[in-house]
């Protein structure tokens, strides 16, 4: 009996190192600003926003999940339950409210800032948004190449469903 070829891990995947670069850059161009209330932007039903990464950004995020032995099961408790329910609160937190995949994260959750985004001397940050929009539109584009079939970005919520 033969065993069906593996698929292989997006972590060799050749354009995985651009997907990291572009991550980088979006870091750069953030450096310094910070958010005391960094989970805020995790709730989504708080916001009424959530990431919507593309199908490369969602290759890293399953990658992601998969080193770090993450799964997206149902929370025992009912009452947890109903607080997740109110609150859309995304699938990647832990239970003490901390992102699972944080070096996997989407552009989305790298670049979301709310009105608390503050700059080192804890002034509102003033946020490059025109250098920020490009780096999405270069994301957007290498998705394009590593799926060419992907009808685009997608709510995180539904990005992982069974």
């Amino acid at each position: 009996m033969s065993r069906a070829p593996r698929t292989p891990s997006f972590r060799d995947h050749p354009l995985r190192p651009e997907l990291l670069a572009l991550y980088a850059e979006a870091e750069a161009l953030l450096t310094g600003v910070t958010c005391e209330a960094s989970t805020d932007c995790c709730r989504f039903g708080v916001t009424g926003r959530e990431p919507y990464p593309t199908a490369i950004e969602r290759a890293e995020l399953t990658r992601g999940m998969q080193a770090g032995g993450v799964r997206l099961n149902p929370t025992s408790s009912p009452r947890t339950r109903l607080k997740v329910a109110d609150e859309r609160r995304c699938p990647l937190l832990d239970d003490a409210g901390r992102c699972r995949v944080y070096q996997a994260r989407p552009f989305g959750c790298r670049t979301f800032f709310c009105e608390r985004g503050r700059d080192a001397s804890g002034d509102p940050a003033v946020l490059p948004r025109r250098e920020l929009q490009a780096l999405g539109r270069r994301i957007a584009d290498l998705s394009a190449r590593f799926d060419p079939r992907d009808p685009g970005p997608a709510p995180l919520t539904r990005s992982f469903k069974a």
